[in-house]
């Protein structure tokens, strides 16, 4: 799993050091100092997301990171040939730069993981349930928003006369692949077949599923399968139970992946 913090932070490092050793090549110009100090560490991180693709926005907060700081390391160089007293303005230029950094790195721990549980229930208030500070993207707001009320009621009214006993398990702890189980029995106790069951794994906000998981039936109403987590963060895992074309079941749990 790639860890955006890590990998946005490490390449800074990776600029700095870079940049650094490139210094100790005489014949290499400032210019290009910059260029490859800010390039190679973009390159890795493409190569490192290859298959693990986490967004625009997250490529794009990457690649304005590693080449402004290279831009800033060659204004410095630049500087400090010329000799004499950097003016106010370039340090404050840098100072910015610097703080946008870290400001970009707090936004996507927070997008990714949520605020610590603490400063989210403190902020945002909470009557005592969990609260879901991870932000995935805009959420359009249509005329669905407008009857989730009475489709949730609706839902809890099925749910409420269909009398299935269902035991999940396999969900809990923070392992990054789990095998799930589904058991589902009626209201005598007797096993439920011929339900299509399903995990469907998405951040919190966003429209659509990052990943759909169908679970075989294995046995009589035992339904199961692997759910493999595709990055860390904080994450909501719905389960739907069908049967006929028909939903029956929906249940939706967070998970906290480290």
């Amino acid at each position: 799993m790639i860890n955006t913090v890590i990998t946005l932070f490490g390449g800074l490092a990776a600029v700095l050091v870079l940049y650094a050793l490139g210094g100790l090549v005489r014949t290499l110009p400032p210019i290009l100092r910059a260029v490859l100090a800010g390039g190679i560490p973009l390159v890795a991180y493409f190569v490192l997301i290859v298959g693990h693709w986490p967004g625009l926005d997250v490529v794009a907060i990457h690649i304005s990171v590693f080449f402004a700081t290279a831009l800033v390391l060659f204004a410095l160089t630049l500087f400090r040939r010329r000799g004499g007293r950097m003016h106010w303005a370039p340090k404050l230029l840098m100072f910015f730069f610097a703080g946008l950094t870290v400001l970009m790195g707090g936004f996507l721990y927070i997008a990714n993981k949520g605020l610590p549980e603490p400063i989210g229930r403190w902020w945002l208030g909470s009557t005592g349930g969990p609260v879901y500070s991870g932000f995935s993207g805009v959420v359009p707001h249509n005329q669905e928003a407008a009857t989730a009320i009475s489709s949730e009621l609706s839902k809890a009214h099925r749910e409420a006369e269909l009398g299935w006993d269902i035991d999940v398990s396999g969900l809990d702890g923070n392992e990054s692949v789990r095998t799930v189980r589904i058991r589902v029995r009626n209201h005598t106790g007797l096993p439920v077949d011929r339900v299509v069951a399903e995990l469907r794994l998405h951040r919190p906000g966003a429209v659509q599923a990052a990943l759909t998981v169908p679970l075989p039936e294995l046995d009589a109403g035992v339904y199961g399968g692997v759910l493999q987590v595709p990055a860390s963060g904080r994450w909501l895992v719905e389960l739907r139970l069908s049967r006929e074309n028909t939903l029956h079941y929906q249940h939706t749990q967070e998970l906290v992946m480290p």
